[in-house]
């Protein structure tokens, strides 16, 4: 579970981060997860779009995501979120989280 100061430091380093997931109009897929579980694995910190064509809140696709991953939502601000997890592996991760 996030604190606030750990919130509020991966939203500054989300700030400056491309979207680099999409949900579509077929909302949460299996290959969505397998997708996010890639990005969340080599990045730790992704942020996802959900477009127009999709039927779908982005609070709802964020938890729905969230659950399948076992990540920490972020943010969630219009159509866009931010997801976190830790890297499995420690030789992998890259975000120091403060205490």
């Amino acid at each position: 579970m996030l604190n606030s100061k750990q919130r509020a430091q991966l939203r500054g380093l989300a700030n400056g981060l491309p979207v680099t997931l999409h949900i579509g109009k077929e909302g949460v897929t299996d290959g969505v997860i397998r997708q996010l579980e890639e990005l969340l694995e080599s990045h730790e910190l992704v942020k996802g779009k959900v477009l127009e064509s999709a039927m779908a809140a982005p609070g709802t696709v964020s938890e729905a995501l969230c659950g399948e991953t076992h990540a920490e939502p972020v943010q969630c601000i219009g159509t866009k979120f931010v997801l976190y997890r830790q890297a499995r592996e420690p030789d992998k991760r890259k975000i120091a989280l403060v205490k």
